[in-house]
């Protein structure tokens, strides 16, 4: 079945979100269309050191099913089939120079948060609702971006901010999410996490959290048939 079968009505994602105590968001895609910049960024960390890699959309796409950076470009080079592989000082380095050079394109304000975010997050304080980061993206990313879009100050508005680095298990492992549901003490029912990928979707569904689908650029075409609301974006719900 297709997702607009079975999608509420705008109305009815408005009721659900504000039914909950909590709202949990992944990052990437969901509250910004970043996925671009990090694929412009891997190719800059790659031709910094001579790595003969360009990941195009279509490739960039393949490998988003791979969570976290490092792991994907270990994943890739698996799929070069080339030994031996790179070592992990490599990975972090081409990740240092990845991240730096995502700050950088970040800062020119070119990555503006997607439609109905900034209104959501304004009413859901203003409600009393607690707010929470889950993603598999490091804390540095979050804070490129975050500190760009809601300003320096913005992570005072968050009562939990959970990302890949701080858990075992990257998505589509619930680990982000019970972990977020720990700091918090509430119980999954009470929460609501927002996401735009299956694999965002597999994890929270995972830690029994019920899912809102936000489609984005890389993740439109995703089964979100497990979701409970799935939507364009999320305008119209603060």
């Amino acid at each position: 079945m297709q997702a607009e079968a079975f999608a509420p009505a705008p109305a009815d994602a408005a009721e659900l979100i504000r039914r909950a105590a909590a709202l949990i968001f992944d990052v990437d895609g969901t509250l910004a269309e970043t996925e671009e910049l990090h694929r412009q960024a891997f190719n800059h960390a790659f031709a910094s050191v001579g790595l003969d890699w360009q990941w195009d959309r279509a490739v960039y796409k393949d490998l988003l099913r791979v969570t976290g950076g490092k792991e994907r470009m270990r994943a890739y080079h698996a799929r070069l089939g080339i030994a031996p592989p790179l070592s992990d000082a490599d990975i972090a380095e081409l990740h240092r120079i990845k991240t730096a050079r995502y700050a950088e394109l970040i800062e020119t304000g070119c990555c503006p948060l997607r439609p109905g975010v900034v209104e959501l997050l304004a009413a859901a304080k203003a409600r009393g609702q607690r707010l929470a980061i889950a993603t598999t993206t490091s804390h540095g990313n979050i804070d490129a971006l975050l500190s760009q879009a809601l300003g320096k100050r913005w992570a005072a508005d968050f009562d939990a901010i959970v990302a890949g680095d701080d858990v075992r298990h990257k998505k589509p492992a619930p680990d982000v999410y019970l972990e977020i549901l720990a700091r918090l003490k509430l119980d999954a029912v009470d929460c609501l996490a927002i996401e735009d990928s299956a694999n965002g979707l597999i994890a929270a569904s995972r830690a029994n959290i019920p899912v809102l689908i936000t489609r984005s650029m890389f993740f439109c075409d995703d089964d979100f048939s497990a979701a409970r609301v799935v939507l364009d974006d999320l305008s119209g719900l603060g």
